[in-house]
Protein backbone atom coordinates (compact mmCIF):
# COMPACT_ATOMS: atom_id res chain seq x y z
CA UNK A 1 0.00 0.00 0.00
CA UNK A 2 2.94 2.35 0.99
CA UNK A 3 4.14 1.66 -2.82
CA UNK A 4 0.95 2.57 -4.07
CA UNK A 5 0.43 5.63 -2.25
CA UNK A 6 3.90 6.89 -3.47
CA UNK A 7 3.30 6.39 -7.29
CA UNK A 8 -0.12 7.43 -7.29
CA UNK A 9 1.22 11.10 -5.69
CA UNK A 10 4.34 10.67 -8.20
CA UNK A 11 1.82 10.40 -10.87
CA UNK A 12 -0.28 13.14 -9.20
CA UNK A 13 2.53 15.27 -9.21
CA UNK A 14 3.97 15.03 -12.79
CA UNK A 15 0.12 15.77 -14.14
CA UNK A 16 -0.06 18.62 -11.71
CA UNK A 17 3.14 20.24 -13.27
CA UNK A 18 1.57 20.40 -16.60
CA UNK A 19 -1.91 21.21 -15.94
CA UNK A 20 -1.83 23.20 -12.63
CA UNK A 21 -3.15 26.33 -11.72
CA UNK A 22 -6.99 25.38 -12.03
CA UNK A 23 -8.83 24.28 -8.86
CA UNK A 24 -10.37 21.08 -8.71
CA UNK A 25 -14.04 20.78 -9.19
CA UNK A 26 -14.49 17.41 -8.51
CA UNK A 27 -12.72 13.76 -7.72
CA UNK A 28 -13.47 10.53 -9.40
CA UNK A 29 -12.05 7.32 -7.51
CA UNK A 30 -13.48 4.81 -10.42
CA UNK A 31 -12.19 1.21 -12.11
CA UNK A 32 -11.69 -1.92 -10.06
CA UNK A 33 -12.75 -1.78 -6.34
CA UNK A 34 -11.89 1.54 -5.29
CA UNK A 35 -13.93 1.40 -2.04
CA UNK A 36 -11.26 -1.54 -1.01
CA UNK A 37 -8.45 1.01 -0.67
CA UNK A 38 -7.70 1.55 2.96
CA UNK A 39 -9.35 5.47 4.15
CA UNK A 40 -6.23 6.29 5.20
CA UNK A 41 -4.89 5.95 1.35
CA UNK A 42 -7.63 7.89 0.30
CA UNK A 43 -7.26 11.05 2.40
CA UNK A 44 -3.45 11.20 1.48
CA UNK A 45 -4.36 11.04 -2.08
CA UNK A 46 -6.78 13.95 -1.20
CA UNK A 47 -4.41 15.61 0.46
CA UNK A 48 -1.94 15.96 -2.10
CA UNK A 49 -4.40 17.03 -4.79
CA UNK A 50 -5.41 19.80 -2.48
CA UNK A 51 -2.13 20.56 -2.02
CA UNK A 52 -1.39 20.35 -5.70
CA UNK A 53 -4.40 22.26 -7.26
CA UNK A 54 -6.80 23.58 -4.57
CA UNK A 55 -10.38 22.04 -4.29
CA UNK A 56 -13.19 24.60 -5.48
CA UNK A 57 -15.89 24.79 -2.72
CA UNK A 58 -18.40 22.88 -4.06
CA UNK A 59 -15.89 20.15 -4.76
CA UNK A 60 -17.66 16.99 -5.74
CA UNK A 61 -15.27 13.24 -4.20
CA UNK A 62 -16.99 10.25 -5.85
CA UNK A 63 -16.12 7.09 -5.45
CA UNK A 64 -17.55 4.24 -7.41
CA UNK A 65 -18.40 0.90 -5.22
CA UNK A 66 -19.67 -2.94 -5.35
CA UNK A 67 -22.42 -3.26 -3.05
CA UNK A 68 -20.89 -5.39 -1.08
CA UNK A 69 -20.55 -6.24 3.17
CA UNK A 70 -17.37 -5.99 2.69
CA UNK A 71 -17.21 -2.79 0.78
CA UNK A 72 -19.59 -1.33 3.01
CA UNK A 73 -17.81 -1.92 5.76
CA UNK A 74 -15.40 1.00 4.70
CA UNK A 75 -18.12 3.44 3.68
CA UNK A 76 -17.67 5.35 7.41
CA UNK A 77 -14.06 6.08 7.08
CA UNK A 78 -14.06 6.77 3.90
CA UNK A 79 -16.59 9.58 4.26
CA UNK A 80 -14.49 10.95 6.97
CA UNK A 81 -11.38 10.99 4.76
CA UNK A 82 -13.31 13.23 2.54
CA UNK A 83 -15.70 11.42 0.11
CA UNK A 84 -18.78 13.20 -0.23
CA UNK A 85 -20.45 10.91 -2.79
CA UNK A 86 -20.86 7.36 -3.65
CA UNK A 87 -21.55 4.95 -6.90
CA UNK A 88 -23.21 2.00 -6.21
CA UNK A 89 -23.08 -1.04 -9.20
CA UNK A 90 -26.38 -2.36 -7.75
CA UNK A 91 -27.46 -3.08 -11.25
CA UNK A 92 -30.40 -5.71 -10.56
CA UNK A 93 -32.66 -6.32 -7.08
CA UNK A 94 -33.13 -9.61 -8.30
CA UNK A 95 -30.60 -12.75 -7.26
CA UNK A 96 -31.07 -15.09 -10.80
CA UNK A 97 -30.37 -11.76 -12.84
CA UNK A 98 -27.46 -10.53 -10.57
CA UNK A 99 -26.22 -14.14 -11.18
CA UNK A 100 -26.84 -14.03 -15.23
CA UNK A 101 -24.75 -11.06 -15.18
CA UNK A 102 -22.10 -12.44 -13.50
CA UNK A 103 -22.01 -10.86 -10.34
CA UNK A 104 -21.16 -11.86 -6.87
CA UNK A 105 -23.38 -9.79 -4.30
CA UNK A 106 -26.60 -10.38 -4.01
CA UNK A 107 -29.89 -8.00 -3.82
CA UNK A 108 -30.05 -8.24 0.31
CA UNK A 109 -26.48 -7.43 0.53
CA UNK A 110 -26.85 -4.26 -2.05
CA UNK A 111 -29.92 -3.10 -0.31
CA UNK A 112 -27.83 -2.72 3.27
CA UNK A 113 -25.15 -1.63 1.26
CA UNK A 114 -27.79 1.06 -0.10
CA UNK A 115 -29.00 1.74 3.34
CA UNK A 116 -25.62 2.26 4.87
CA UNK A 117 -24.09 4.59 1.54
CA UNK A 118 -27.07 6.87 2.73
CA UNK A 119 -26.45 6.99 5.85
CA UNK A 120 -22.70 8.45 5.63
CA UNK A 121 -23.07 9.84 2.34
CA UNK A 122 -24.47 13.24 1.16
CA UNK A 123 -25.37 12.23 -2.11
CA UNK A 124 -25.66 8.41 -3.19
CA UNK A 125 -26.23 7.17 -6.59
CA UNK A 126 -26.37 3.49 -7.48
CA UNK A 127 -27.37 1.78 -11.82
CA UNK A 128 -29.68 -0.84 -12.98
CA UNK A 129 -29.46 -2.64 -15.99
CA UNK A 130 -32.33 -3.38 -18.11
CA UNK A 131 -33.75 -4.48 -21.56
CA UNK A 132 -32.38 -8.01 -20.61
CA UNK A 133 -33.82 -11.10 -21.35
CA UNK A 134 -37.48 -11.59 -20.03
CA UNK A 135 -37.71 -8.29 -19.20
CA UNK A 136 -41.12 -7.03 -19.92
CA UNK A 137 -43.03 -3.64 -19.95
CA UNK A 138 -44.75 -4.59 -16.45
CA UNK A 139 -42.09 -6.38 -14.86
CA UNK A 140 -39.79 -3.68 -15.91
CA UNK A 141 -41.86 -1.08 -14.33
CA UNK A 142 -42.50 -3.15 -11.01
CA UNK A 143 -38.29 -3.11 -10.49
CA UNK A 144 -38.27 0.58 -11.22
CA UNK A 145 -40.52 2.05 -9.37
CA UNK A 146 -38.71 -0.09 -6.30
CA UNK A 147 -35.67 1.12 -6.88
CA UNK A 148 -37.09 5.16 -7.25
CA UNK A 149 -38.69 4.19 -3.79
CA UNK A 150 -35.10 3.98 -2.18
CA UNK A 151 -35.11 8.16 -2.68
CA UNK A 152 -31.38 8.42 -3.73
CA UNK A 153 -30.79 11.58 -5.90
CA UNK A 154 -28.94 10.07 -8.90
CA UNK A 155 -29.82 6.77 -10.96
CA UNK A 156 -28.04 5.63 -13.74
CA UNK A 157 -29.99 2.92 -15.96
CA UNK A 158 -28.14 0.98 -18.22
CA UNK A 159 -30.07 -1.06 -21.42
CA UNK A 160 -28.19 -4.25 -21.67
CA UNK A 161 -25.71 -4.46 -25.04
CA UNK A 162 -24.35 -7.34 -26.08
CA UNK A 163 -20.44 -6.38 -26.34
CA UNK A 164 -18.30 -7.93 -28.70
CA UNK A 165 -15.82 -11.14 -27.46
CA UNK A 166 -17.86 -11.12 -24.32
CA UNK A 167 -19.74 -14.44 -22.94
CA UNK A 168 -23.11 -12.74 -23.48
CA UNK A 169 -22.35 -12.43 -27.33
CA UNK A 170 -20.48 -15.92 -27.24
CA UNK A 171 -24.26 -17.04 -25.77
CA UNK A 172 -26.27 -15.19 -28.52
CA UNK A 173 -24.51 -16.81 -31.09
CA UNK A 174 -24.74 -20.11 -29.71
CA UNK A 175 -28.55 -19.72 -29.62
CA UNK A 176 -28.25 -19.84 -25.29
CA UNK A 177 -29.40 -16.00 -25.06
CA UNK A 178 -32.20 -14.07 -27.21
CA UNK A 179 -32.02 -10.32 -26.52
CA UNK A 180 -34.64 -8.11 -26.55
CA UNK A 181 -35.37 -6.70 -30.15
CA UNK A 182 -35.47 -3.03 -30.63
CA UNK A 183 -38.84 -2.61 -30.35
CA UNK A 184 -39.14 -4.15 -26.83
CA UNK A 185 -36.05 -2.14 -25.78
CA UNK A 186 -37.30 0.98 -26.88
CA UNK A 187 -40.55 0.45 -25.21
CA UNK A 188 -38.63 0.02 -22.10
CA UNK A 189 -36.69 2.77 -22.45
CA UNK A 190 -39.68 5.14 -22.56
CA UNK A 191 -41.29 3.43 -19.50
CA UNK A 192 -37.73 4.58 -17.62
CA UNK A 193 -38.24 8.38 -18.79
CA UNK A 194 -41.89 8.56 -17.60
CA UNK A 195 -40.72 6.33 -14.59
CA UNK A 196 -37.72 8.86 -13.95
CA UNK A 197 -39.44 12.02 -14.43
CA UNK A 198 -42.59 11.64 -12.50
CA UNK A 199 -40.32 10.73 -9.55
CA UNK A 200 -38.43 13.85 -10.17
CA UNK A 201 -35.28 12.09 -11.55
CA UNK A 202 -35.38 13.18 -14.90
CA UNK A 203 -32.80 12.04 -17.34
CA UNK A 204 -30.07 14.84 -18.18
CA UNK A 205 -28.14 12.85 -19.96
CA UNK A 206 -29.29 9.66 -22.09
CA UNK A 207 -28.91 6.97 -19.24
CA UNK A 208 -28.62 9.15 -16.36
CA UNK A 209 -31.34 10.65 -13.78
CA UNK A 210 -30.81 13.06 -11.21
CA UNK A 211 -32.94 15.57 -8.86
CA UNK A 212 -31.83 18.90 -10.30
CA UNK A 213 -28.92 20.13 -8.76
CA UNK A 214 -27.32 15.88 -8.20
CA UNK A 215 -25.84 15.28 -11.56
CA UNK A 216 -22.91 13.81 -11.51
CA UNK A 217 -20.56 16.98 -12.38
CA UNK A 218 -17.69 14.79 -12.99
CA UNK A 219 -19.26 13.32 -15.59
CA UNK A 220 -20.47 16.10 -16.65
CA UNK A 221 -17.25 17.18 -17.03
CA UNK A 222 -16.36 14.73 -19.67
CA UNK A 223 -20.01 15.27 -21.70
CA UNK A 224 -19.17 18.87 -21.61
CA UNK A 225 -15.77 17.99 -22.82
CA UNK A 226 -13.58 19.99 -20.19
CA UNK A 227 -10.44 18.76 -19.52
CA UNK A 228 -9.69 16.34 -16.79
CA UNK A 229 -6.49 14.47 -15.38
CA UNK A 230 -6.60 10.80 -15.67
CA UNK A 231 -4.01 9.11 -12.64
CA UNK A 232 -3.35 5.39 -11.87
CA UNK A 233 -3.17 3.04 -13.90
CA UNK A 234 -5.13 2.67 -16.92
CA UNK A 235 -6.49 5.89 -16.60
CA UNK A 236 -6.94 8.42 -19.39
CA UNK A 237 -7.33 11.94 -19.57
CA UNK A 238 -7.50 15.32 -21.82
CA UNK A 239 -5.65 18.15 -21.59
CA UNK A 240 -5.20 21.33 -23.95
CA UNK A 241 -5.99 19.35 -27.29
CA UNK A 242 -3.57 16.12 -25.48
CA UNK A 243 -5.49 13.02 -25.01
CA UNK A 244 -2.66 10.90 -22.38
CA UNK A 245 -3.11 7.28 -21.21
CA UNK A 246 -1.42 5.45 -18.70
CA UNK A 247 -0.37 2.27 -18.39
CA UNK A 248 -2.89 -0.35 -17.72
CA UNK A 249 -1.14 -3.04 -15.87
CA UNK A 250 -0.20 -2.18 -12.29
CA UNK A 251 3.00 -3.58 -12.10
CA UNK A 252 4.34 -1.90 -15.73
CA UNK A 253 2.22 1.28 -14.22
CA UNK A 254 4.51 1.33 -11.11
CA UNK A 255 7.69 0.57 -13.31
CA UNK A 256 6.86 3.23 -15.37
CA UNK A 257 6.38 5.85 -12.43
CA UNK A 258 9.72 4.29 -11.15
CA UNK A 259 11.52 5.19 -14.28
CA UNK A 260 10.07 7.88 -15.71
CA UNK A 261 8.30 9.85 -12.80
CA UNK A 262 4.55 9.18 -14.27
CA UNK A 263 2.69 6.59 -15.62
CA UNK A 264 1.70 7.65 -19.36
CA UNK A 265 2.02 5.36 -22.05
CA UNK A 266 0.94 7.58 -24.52
CA UNK A 267 0.17 11.20 -24.63
CA UNK A 268 -0.86 12.47 -28.22
CA UNK A 269 -2.08 15.47 -29.52
CA UNK A 270 -5.77 15.77 -31.08
CA UNK A 271 -6.34 17.23 -34.53
CA UNK A 272 -9.32 19.95 -34.25
CA UNK A 273 -11.67 18.26 -36.19
CA UNK A 274 -11.54 15.13 -33.64
CA UNK A 275 -11.58 16.96 -30.97
CA UNK A 276 -14.88 19.06 -32.68
CA UNK A 277 -16.34 15.57 -33.03
CA UNK A 278 -15.74 14.46 -29.71
CA UNK A 279 -17.12 17.28 -28.14
CA UNK A 280 -20.26 17.07 -30.59
CA UNK A 281 -20.56 13.26 -29.53
CA UNK A 282 -20.33 13.90 -26.23
CA UNK A 283 -22.40 16.88 -25.54
CA UNK A 284 -25.68 15.32 -27.44
CA UNK A 285 -25.62 13.04 -25.18
CA UNK A 286 -26.86 15.82 -22.66
CA UNK A 287 -30.39 16.72 -22.42
CA UNK A 288 -29.32 20.46 -22.61
CA UNK A 289 -27.31 19.63 -25.87
CA UNK A 290 -24.68 22.06 -27.08
CA UNK A 291 -23.94 25.41 -28.00
CA UNK A 292 -22.67 25.62 -31.72
CA UNK A 293 -21.58 28.42 -31.51
CA UNK A 294 -19.20 28.52 -28.35
CA UNK A 295 -18.04 24.88 -30.10
CA UNK A 296 -17.40 26.76 -33.60
CA UNK A 297 -15.13 29.67 -31.54
CA UNK A 298 -13.65 27.06 -29.43
CA UNK A 299 -12.53 25.00 -32.25
CA UNK A 300 -12.06 28.11 -35.13
CA UNK A 301 -14.85 26.22 -37.33
CA UNK A 302 -17.82 27.26 -38.85
CA UNK A 303 -21.50 25.85 -37.92
CA UNK A 304 -21.16 24.25 -41.38
CA UNK A 305 -18.25 22.21 -40.54
CA UNK A 306 -19.86 20.85 -37.29
CA UNK A 307 -23.15 19.66 -38.15
CA UNK A 308 -24.65 18.58 -41.65
CA UNK A 309 -27.42 21.85 -41.49
CA UNK A 310 -29.89 19.55 -43.90
CA UNK A 311 -29.97 16.50 -41.37
CA UNK A 312 -30.52 18.41 -38.45
CA UNK A 313 -33.45 20.41 -40.33
CA UNK A 314 -34.96 17.10 -41.48
CA UNK A 315 -34.51 16.10 -37.97
CA UNK A 316 -35.78 19.06 -36.30
CA UNK A 317 -39.18 18.60 -38.70
CA UNK A 318 -39.87 14.84 -37.71
CA UNK A 319 -39.59 16.04 -34.22
CA UNK A 320 -36.12 14.21 -33.21
CA UNK A 321 -34.07 17.24 -32.62
CA UNK A 322 -34.22 20.41 -31.60
CA UNK A 323 -32.72 23.69 -32.05
CA UNK A 324 -33.14 27.35 -30.10
CA UNK A 325 -30.53 30.20 -30.85
CA UNK A 326 -27.17 28.21 -31.44
CA UNK A 327 -27.85 25.74 -29.10
CA UNK A 328 -29.13 21.86 -30.62
CA UNK A 329 -29.95 18.98 -28.98
CA UNK A 330 -31.65 16.02 -29.18
CA UNK A 331 -35.54 15.64 -28.57
CA UNK A 332 -37.15 12.30 -25.92
CA UNK A 333 -38.17 11.47 -29.08
CA UNK A 334 -35.07 11.06 -30.28
CA UNK A 335 -32.87 9.91 -27.33
CA UNK A 336 -34.39 6.04 -28.00
CA UNK A 337 -31.60 6.20 -31.50
CA UNK A 338 -29.12 8.58 -30.20
CA UNK A 339 -26.31 6.79 -32.34
CA UNK A 340 -28.35 7.16 -35.65
CA UNK A 341 -29.26 10.44 -35.04
CA UNK A 342 -25.50 11.16 -34.03
CA UNK A 343 -24.08 9.58 -37.96
CA UNK A 344 -26.48 12.01 -39.51
CA UNK A 345 -25.86 15.27 -37.87
CA UNK A 346 -22.31 15.35 -37.32
CA UNK A 347 -20.58 16.47 -40.21
CA UNK A 348 -18.81 14.52 -42.64
CA UNK A 349 -16.01 16.27 -42.76
CA UNK A 350 -15.90 15.24 -38.64
CA UNK A 351 -16.54 11.59 -38.90
CA UNK A 352 -13.90 11.10 -41.88
CA UNK A 353 -11.18 12.82 -39.74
Amino acid sequence: MAAWQAALIADMRAEAAIAGGESLTSIFFGGGTPSLMPPSLVAALLAEAEGLWGFDPAIEITLEANPSSVEAANFAGLAAAGVNRVSLGVQSLDDAELRFLGRLHGADEALRALETAQAHFARVSFDMIYALPGHTPELWEQRLKRALGFGTGHMSLYQLTIEPGTRFASDVRRGRLVPLDDDEAATLFDITQGLTSAAGLPAYETSNHARPGEESRHNLAYWRYQDYAGIGPGAHGRRGGMATVRHKKPENFLKAVAGQGHGIVEARPLAIADQAAEALLMGLRLTEGVDLAALATRFALPRAGLVDEAALDRLCALGMMWASGTRIGVSPEGRGVLDALLAEVVADTLVAA
